[in-house]
Protein backbone atom coordinates (compact mmCIF):
# COMPACT_ATOMS: atom_id res chain seq x y z
CA UNK A 1 0.00 0.00 0.00
CA UNK A 2 3.06 2.47 0.33
CA UNK A 3 3.80 2.68 -3.20
CA UNK A 4 -0.06 3.69 -3.88
CA UNK A 5 -0.30 5.76 -1.34
CA UNK A 6 3.22 7.73 -2.83
CA UNK A 7 1.24 8.45 -6.37
CA UNK A 8 -1.89 9.35 -4.38
CA UNK A 9 -0.28 11.62 -2.12
CA UNK A 10 2.08 13.41 -4.99
CA UNK A 11 -1.02 14.18 -7.14
CA UNK A 12 -4.07 15.46 -4.96
CA UNK A 13 -0.91 16.88 -1.94
CA UNK A 14 0.44 18.58 -4.57
CA UNK A 15 -2.89 20.05 -5.62
CA UNK A 16 -4.89 20.76 -2.03
CA UNK A 17 -1.27 21.93 -0.96
CA UNK A 18 -1.03 24.58 -3.62
CA UNK A 19 2.42 23.46 -5.28
CA UNK A 20 0.97 22.45 -8.20
CA UNK A 21 -1.72 22.69 -10.91
CA UNK A 22 -4.19 19.74 -12.59
CA UNK A 23 -1.89 19.19 -15.81
CA UNK A 24 1.44 19.62 -13.34
CA UNK A 25 -0.23 17.10 -10.83
CA UNK A 26 -0.78 14.68 -13.48
CA UNK A 27 2.96 14.99 -14.39
CA UNK A 28 3.79 14.78 -11.14
CA UNK A 29 1.35 11.17 -11.35
CA UNK A 30 3.28 10.00 -13.77
CA UNK A 31 6.54 10.85 -12.54
CA UNK A 32 5.33 8.74 -9.12
CA UNK A 33 4.14 5.59 -11.30
CA UNK A 34 7.57 5.68 -13.03
CA UNK A 35 9.37 5.88 -9.65
CA UNK A 36 7.29 2.99 -8.05
CA UNK A 37 7.51 0.58 -10.98
CA UNK A 38 10.97 1.05 -11.05
CA UNK A 39 11.23 0.42 -7.48
CA UNK A 40 9.16 -2.95 -7.83
CA UNK A 41 11.83 -4.10 -10.87
CA UNK A 42 8.91 -3.50 -13.04
CA UNK A 43 10.07 -0.51 -15.21
CA UNK A 44 10.74 -1.73 -18.98
CA UNK A 45 10.61 -0.19 -22.13
CA UNK A 46 7.51 -2.93 -23.51
CA UNK A 47 5.88 -1.05 -20.67
CA UNK A 48 6.38 2.03 -21.35
CA UNK A 49 5.58 2.14 -24.94
CA UNK A 50 2.35 0.15 -24.00
CA UNK A 51 1.09 2.35 -21.53
CA UNK A 52 2.46 5.63 -24.27
CA UNK A 53 0.14 3.79 -27.14
CA UNK A 54 -2.59 3.72 -24.41
CA UNK A 55 -2.80 7.06 -23.27
CA UNK A 56 -2.27 8.41 -26.92
CA UNK A 57 -5.00 6.46 -28.16
CA UNK A 58 -7.16 7.61 -24.97
CA UNK A 59 -6.29 11.44 -25.95
CA UNK A 60 -7.16 10.73 -29.75
CA UNK A 61 -10.37 9.67 -28.63
CA UNK A 62 -11.11 12.29 -26.05
CA UNK A 63 -9.32 15.06 -29.28
CA UNK A 64 -11.78 14.27 -31.62
CA UNK A 65 -14.93 13.97 -28.90
CA UNK A 66 -13.80 17.14 -28.50
CA UNK A 67 -13.60 18.55 -32.24
CA UNK A 68 -16.69 17.03 -33.07
CA UNK A 69 -18.87 18.25 -30.10
CA UNK A 70 -17.66 21.77 -30.39
CA UNK A 71 -18.05 21.48 -33.88
CA UNK A 72 -21.89 20.34 -33.48
CA UNK A 73 -22.43 23.02 -31.02
CA UNK A 74 -20.80 26.28 -33.29
CA UNK A 75 -23.13 24.64 -36.32
CA UNK A 76 -26.07 24.49 -33.50
CA UNK A 77 -25.54 28.14 -32.38
CA UNK A 78 -25.03 29.68 -35.78
CA UNK A 79 -28.30 28.35 -36.78
CA UNK A 80 -29.93 29.67 -33.64
CA UNK A 81 -30.01 26.09 -31.60
CA UNK A 82 -29.39 27.82 -28.38
CA UNK A 83 -31.25 30.23 -28.28
CA UNK A 84 -34.12 28.22 -29.20
CA UNK A 85 -33.43 25.28 -26.59
CA UNK A 86 -33.23 28.20 -23.94
CA UNK A 87 -36.50 29.77 -24.93
CA UNK A 88 -38.04 26.43 -25.09
CA UNK A 89 -36.91 25.17 -21.49
CA UNK A 90 -37.45 29.21 -20.40
CA UNK A 91 -40.83 28.69 -21.14
CA UNK A 92 -42.15 25.60 -20.42
CA UNK A 93 -45.20 25.61 -18.12
CA UNK A 94 -44.04 24.68 -15.15
CA UNK A 95 -42.09 25.94 -12.27
CA UNK A 96 -38.32 27.02 -12.39
CA UNK A 97 -37.58 24.35 -10.23
CA UNK A 98 -38.86 22.04 -12.43
CA UNK A 99 -37.32 22.70 -15.49
CA UNK A 100 -34.43 22.21 -13.34
CA UNK A 101 -35.29 18.65 -12.23
CA UNK A 102 -35.85 18.09 -15.88
CA UNK A 103 -32.12 19.21 -16.78
CA UNK A 104 -31.32 17.07 -13.93
CA UNK A 105 -33.03 13.60 -15.12
CA UNK A 106 -31.65 14.24 -18.70
CA UNK A 107 -27.86 14.46 -17.27
CA UNK A 108 -28.63 11.71 -15.78
CA UNK A 109 -29.51 9.99 -18.21
CA UNK A 110 -26.51 10.98 -20.88
CA UNK A 111 -24.53 9.66 -17.68
CA UNK A 112 -25.54 6.22 -18.07
CA UNK A 113 -24.25 5.68 -22.05
CA UNK A 114 -21.77 8.20 -22.35
CA UNK A 115 -18.71 10.05 -20.81
CA UNK A 116 -18.73 13.14 -18.76
CA UNK A 117 -16.74 15.55 -21.20
CA UNK A 118 -18.95 14.55 -23.86
CA UNK A 119 -22.00 15.44 -21.76
CA UNK A 120 -20.52 18.81 -20.20
CA UNK A 121 -19.60 19.93 -24.07
CA UNK A 122 -23.13 18.81 -25.36
CA UNK A 123 -25.40 20.00 -22.84
CA UNK A 124 -23.47 23.45 -21.14
CA UNK A 125 -24.27 25.67 -23.80
CA UNK A 126 -27.87 25.19 -23.83
CA UNK A 127 -28.18 24.38 -19.77
CA UNK A 128 -26.24 27.15 -18.80
CA UNK A 129 -27.81 30.13 -20.25
CA UNK A 130 -31.19 27.99 -19.28
CA UNK A 131 -29.75 28.20 -15.83
CA UNK A 132 -29.14 31.73 -15.39
CA UNK A 133 -32.56 32.64 -17.42
CA UNK A 134 -34.26 30.81 -14.18
CA UNK A 135 -32.59 33.09 -11.79
CA UNK A 136 -30.23 30.35 -10.90
CA UNK A 137 -26.79 30.24 -9.59
CA UNK A 138 -24.38 28.86 -12.01
CA UNK A 139 -21.71 26.99 -9.49
CA UNK A 140 -24.89 25.69 -7.79
CA UNK A 141 -25.84 24.23 -10.53
CA UNK A 142 -22.49 23.14 -11.55
CA UNK A 143 -22.15 21.33 -7.92
CA UNK A 144 -24.72 19.41 -8.77
CA UNK A 145 -23.75 18.82 -12.66
CA UNK A 146 -20.61 17.13 -11.28
CA UNK A 147 -22.29 14.92 -8.45
CA UNK A 148 -24.67 13.51 -11.86
CA UNK A 149 -21.88 12.80 -13.75
CA UNK A 150 -20.50 11.04 -11.26
CA UNK A 151 -23.52 8.71 -10.87
CA UNK A 152 -23.22 8.15 -14.61
CA UNK A 153 -20.11 6.46 -13.82
CA UNK A 154 -21.37 3.97 -11.65
CA UNK A 155 -25.16 3.51 -13.31
CA UNK A 156 -26.22 0.57 -16.06
CA UNK A 157 -25.76 -0.03 -18.29
CA UNK A 158 -22.89 1.83 -19.57
CA UNK A 159 -21.17 3.01 -15.83
CA UNK A 160 -17.38 3.07 -16.40
CA UNK A 161 -16.15 2.84 -13.68
CA UNK A 162 -17.63 -0.13 -12.69
CA UNK A 163 -16.22 -2.18 -16.02
CA UNK A 164 -12.84 -0.56 -14.28
CA UNK A 165 -13.87 -2.60 -10.86
CA UNK A 166 -15.03 -5.43 -13.19
CA UNK A 167 -11.22 -5.52 -14.64
CA UNK A 168 -9.58 -5.40 -11.27
CA UNK A 169 -11.52 -8.31 -9.86
CA UNK A 170 -12.63 -10.52 -13.42
CA UNK A 171 -14.02 -13.10 -11.33
CA UNK A 172 -16.71 -11.25 -9.65
CA UNK A 173 -20.03 -10.90 -12.11
CA UNK A 174 -21.33 -7.95 -13.52
CA UNK A 175 -24.24 -7.84 -11.61
CA UNK A 176 -22.70 -8.56 -8.08
CA UNK A 177 -20.42 -5.22 -8.54
CA UNK A 178 -23.71 -3.02 -9.64
CA UNK A 179 -25.81 -4.32 -6.62
CA UNK A 180 -22.44 -3.11 -4.41
CA UNK A 181 -22.35 0.18 -5.79
CA UNK A 182 -25.86 0.66 -4.72
CA UNK A 183 -25.35 2.52 -1.39
CA UNK A 184 -22.93 5.20 -2.87
CA UNK A 185 -25.68 5.91 -5.99
CA UNK A 186 -28.06 6.06 -3.09
CA UNK A 187 -26.01 8.33 -0.92
CA UNK A 188 -25.28 10.54 -4.22
CA UNK A 189 -29.21 10.86 -4.74
CA UNK A 190 -29.42 12.04 -1.14
CA UNK A 191 -26.71 14.51 -1.88
CA UNK A 192 -28.52 16.17 -4.53
CA UNK A 193 -31.26 16.32 -3.11
CA UNK A 194 -30.27 18.46 0.18
CA UNK A 195 -28.47 20.54 -2.26
CA UNK A 196 -31.42 21.73 -4.01
CA UNK A 197 -33.51 21.63 -1.20
CA UNK A 198 -30.64 24.00 0.60
CA UNK A 199 -28.74 25.58 -2.08
CA UNK A 200 -26.05 27.11 0.51
CA UNK A 201 -24.58 23.61 1.06
CA UNK A 202 -22.92 24.34 -2.51
CA UNK A 203 -22.63 28.17 -2.26
CA UNK A 204 -21.55 28.48 1.43
CA UNK A 205 -17.69 27.97 0.18
CA UNK A 206 -17.83 30.44 -2.95
CA UNK A 207 -19.73 33.25 -1.04
CA UNK A 208 -17.39 33.13 1.75
CA UNK A 209 -14.73 33.63 -0.57
CA UNK A 210 -16.40 36.04 -2.35
CA UNK A 211 -17.06 38.18 0.98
Amino acid sequence: MVLPLFIIASVLGSIYGGLASVSEAAALGVAGVIISAALRGTLNWAMIRESMFTTMSTCGMLIWLTIGANAMVGVYNLLGGIAYMKSVMTGLPFDPIVVILIMMGILLVLGCFMDWFSIMLLTMPIFGPTVQALGYDLIWFGVIMVILLEMGLISPPVGMNVFVVKGLVPDTSMGAIFRSITPFWVAMIVCVALIVAFPDIALMVPNAMIR
